[in-house]
């Protein structure tokens, strides 16, 4: 059967606006999850687990809400992401994925345990995303606040003080907090040591850091670090005002240095990017770099593209107009195809979420649904709907093993359609 891709020119990877967006604005269409599933061979590849397996967890699974986003395909992604929790960690312990990516050495990759937290909490699994957070912090959390991973960016420690702010939101805080506290604000405490440092340096307040466990040579002054720590140290001082904790640095230190690390940050970003809106490249660090031609033409577009961006969008610290402005810069600079996350010749949506929940956030739900569908269409594998951490570009082959905060992208998102 012929497709809307067999129809296209062949120059179409090269297109710096993605094509199926294009052809859906010009038909006046909204995004739904039938047509774009019918505009690309399916992705195709083996199961991360046995069928029987996965389909029993989603059996057990009890959720408040009712999982009813109003398609079945949708609906059936959110369960066996859900599912495929308790089938990637081995009893309380984390892992990322199969094959090599069940090695030991990404057990302490900080992302893991967010996104299992925020999907199963989300979704009303509270008892379980509880006891998974305290084995967590209780085990990958050092004396000194860094954690026991190879790689850990300054936006992850920044994220995990927001899922504790989350958690007690949904879940409150018996059978965690009172072993977790402890873990969390020694994460806070070197958080602080390190912005005391960049103050001392007399430099522009902004903390250099490993921006992602790939790039971990690379230290620098990254924005979306910056953001999260602001974010995440400014929700840590409030949670313990709200809980009467002591924590060891006092809250209202802790809050002032995160909104003066917010305001630097921001100062930062609009010295780097001018008004001009014409300019879409928006570098994600202090340090000078080569600009790029498009965001697929360096390394460092691309993991700009890849995180550094959706990060600093999920921050919640650029106003809405510099944010519509980022969105904007990945829509016309070669950012995505079918919604979903291009990095260099592929596709890479494990941080789909990130900018989801900022595209919801701006109020874009339309842009929020094409690239929700189009990685449940094509980032998960027809039939048992495995989540690849890589695709291929057109859509079609598995480049990379499963990996669980891919396969949870749907279940976080759809959560969102859900009253």
């Amino acid at each position: 059967m012929s497709t809307y891709l067999d129809s296209m020119h062949p120059e179409w990877m090269q297109a710096r606006k993605d094509p199926v967006r294009e052809q859906l604005l010009r038909r006046g269409e909204q995004p739904n999850l039938d047509s774009i599933w019918s505009m690309a061979p399916p992705t195709t590849g083996d199961a991360a687990f046995d069928g029987t397996l996965i389909a029993a967890n989603r059996e057990r699974l009890q959720t408040f809400p009712k999982v009813d986003t109003g398609h079945p395909m949708l609906d059936l992604s959110v369960k066996t992401g859900l599912a495929s929790i308790d089938a990637t960690f081995q009893g309380d312990h984390p892992k990322y994925g199969i094959e090599g990516y069940a090695e030991n050495v990404h057990d302490g990759f900080p992302p893991i345990i967010i996104s299992a937290v925020d999907a199963l909490s989300a979704w009303g699994m509270l008892e379980r995303a509880t006891h998974l957070f305290r084995y967590w912090l209780l085990h990958f959390v050092r004396s000194d606040g860094t954690i026991a991973y190879r790689g850990t960016s300054l936006a992850e420690l920044g994220q995990l003080l927001h899922t504790a702010v989350m958690l007690v939101q949904r879940a409150g805080t018996p059978g965690w907090w009172q072993d977790g506290f402890r873990s969390l604000d020694r994460i806070a405490q070197y958080l602080l040591a390190l912005l005391h440092e960049s103050e001392t340096e007399k430099g522009d307040g902004l903390i250099a850091g490993v921006p992602e466990d790939d790039e971990k040579e690379k230290v620098g002054r990254y924005f979306h670090n910056n953001a999260w720590v602001a974010r995440g140290l400014r929700e840590w001082a409030s949670l313990c005002d709200q809980l009467g904790a002591n924590p060891a640095t006092g809250t209202d230190a802790t809050r002032n240095a995160a909104r003066t690390l917010a305001l630097d940050t921001q100062q930062a970003i609009r010295k780097c990017w001018p008004g001009d809106l014409a300019e879409w490249w928006l570098p994600p660090q202090v340090e000078p770099l080569v600009r790029p031609q498009s965001l697929t033409d360096t390394r460092e577009a691309s993991y700009t593209n890849y995180r550094y961006w959706p990060e600093l969008l999920s921050s919640d610290l650029l106003p809405p107009e510099l944010a519509n402005r980022v969105i904007d810069a990945r829509l016309v600079a070669g950012g995505q195809f079918c919604g979903m996350t291009r990095f260099e010749d592929h596709l890479d949506d494990w941080p789909l979420v990130d900018y989801l929940y900022a595209l919801w956030r701006l109020g874009r739900r339309w842009d929020f649904l094409l690239s929700l569908y189009g990685h449940v269409a094509y980032h998960q594998a027809a039939g048992h709907l495995t989540a690849y951490e890589q695709v291929s570009l057109p859509p079609g082959r598995k480049l990379a093993p499963y990996c669980l905060p891919c396969q949870l992208v749907a279940a976080r998102a759809a959560r969102l359609l859900v009253k």
